[in-house]
């Protein structure tokens, strides 16, 4: 089976670490920052009056809790784009039906992007990966739906 899983005009299919790299360099910009104007502090504070050091050292301590806060958004960021390529990949070559029940067929492309996932039929239709979503090995049935018009009429009696 030809597998044509992610579109290339995804920015996170072509490496997951760009994004948390990012995040690191900018929280490394916002440590130097920080360290810049702890020394402006110290070095423009009032001599009769100085800074308590165990302040300057609760200071580092929050800082240095926000930068961690920092590192683990960004890698909770990567772990959910791979749970969501993993998640794309397994539905190529199985059947959706769209939650409206508008859009069926089998899935032949996925496209992943930021905000979700996208399913791509054989016949081009599109479908947005939400809950109500139906997943099948096998085809849908084509049987419309049973209506209860009869309105009860037997005719044995």
């Amino acid at each position: 089976m030809a597998v044509d899983a992610i579109n290339n005009n995804n920015p996170y299919a072509s490496a997951n670490g760009k994004a948390a790299s990012a995040d690191a360099t900018s929280s490394t910009l916002n440590y130097n920052n920080f360290l810049q104007l702890l020394i402006a502090q110290m070095k423009y504070q009032d001599p009769t009056d100085p800074m308590d050091a165990s302040e300057q050292i609760g200071q580092l301590a929050t800082f240095s809790q926000v930068e961690q806060s920092v590192k683990m958004n960004s890698n909770l960021s990567s772990l959910i784009q791979a749970q969501s390529f993993s998640q794309a990949s397994d539905m190529i070559g199985k059947y959706i039906t769209s939650a409206d029940d508008k859009v069926t067929g089998l899935v032949k492309q996925v496209e992943v992007y930021s905000d979700g996932v996208v399913a791509i039929t054989e016949k081009g239709d599109k479908v947005l990966v939400q809950p109500g979503i139906i997943l099948s090995n096998q085809a849908p049935s084509s049987t419309p739906p049973k209506d209860d018009t009869s309105g009860g009429d037997d005719s044995s009696a």
